[in-house]
């Protein structure tokens, strides 16, 4: 069937308008390291033109950061004279499988902590030099650099112990409606994985491509800041990068995406 058909849903009185994928579009296609089960990393929703600009090297705006990163992990810092690599030494040795374990529970704080607050923690605490804005260009460029290090590896975080709280916290935060649209993560990212939003396609919500260049953007960006673009567009109040609320909501999105591969940076549109 080639025809596309509409169809409108209509939500605490908002007329959302979704127009489903041709029959044998790009959902039947082989992804290979993009597919784990039934699950698809954004790659595969993406335009072929986007796919690879990721796949080239040279290509990936993003690697700019990368760049940015790589050189940060060697630069003396803070009080104590450090720098990433006086502990960790070698990034590719070290920081290899941290992409796909984190968010995980913290003992020190009895929560959660993801990359980016792993790393201003250790700046504050070993470096004794100053913390990095969560979307700042240093902390994009150092979490590109750390969570690269895991590229085409699994996601496989934890959920089970003591992260089992905030997980569920994480998944009720998904599923619960909210803002003057009355929506959830869910109703776009499953019951609509596939279908057009006004002109975008939506993907199934995967986080395993973060920190990622998003062409609208025009620079990478963490998770958390898309997790407070979507909020926005459903009228709700995004909370702050960094928060409680987003941190558990990563736990699960990274769940979501077990054995997806880490592609951080990812290039979506």
């Amino acid at each position: 069937m080639h025809n596309v058909i509409a169809r409108g849903l209509t939500l605490a009185g908002f007329a959302v308008s979704l127009l489903m994928l041709p029959v044998g579009a790009s959902a039947s296609e082989d992804w290979g390291k993009y597919e784990s089960g039934d699950r698809r990393s954004g790659y595969t929703y993406a335009a072929k033109e986007t796919r690879a600009m990721q796949d080239d090297e040279f290509a990936n705006p993003a690697s700019i950061w990368q760049d940015q990163g790589e050189s940060l992990w060697s630069v003396v810092d803070g009080e104590a004279g450090k720098s990433c690599q006086s502990c960790h030494d070698d990034a590719a040795d070290t920081m290899k499988g941290v992409g796909t374990a984190y968010p995980k529970y913290d003992f020190q704080t009895k929560k959660l902590i993801n990359v980016e607050q792993r790393i201003n923690r250790c700046r504050k605490e070993n470096m004794k030099a100053k913390t990095w804005k969560f979307d700042s260009s240093q902390m994009l460029g150092m979490t590109i650099y750390v969570r690269g290090q895991s590229r085409g590896l699994p996601m496989n975080v934890a959920i089970d112990g003591h992260a089992a709280p905030f997980y569920e916290k994480g998944k009720n935060f998904f599923n619960q409606r909210r803002g003057q649209l009355d929506m959830s993560c869910k109703n776009c990212h499953e019951d609509n994985a596939g279908n057009l939003a006004r002109a975008n396609l939506l993907s199934e919500g995967q986080g395993n491509g973060f920190p990622t260049y998003r062409l609208k953007w025009q620079k990478p960006g963490s998770l958390h800041r898309r997790f407070r673009g979507c909020n926005k567009n459903v009228r709700a109040k995004p909370y702050k990068s960094g928060s409680d609320e987003y941190t558990n909501l990563e736990l699960y999105v990274a769940w979501r995406g077990r054995g997806l591969p880490v592609e951080a940076p990812a290039v979506r549109n």
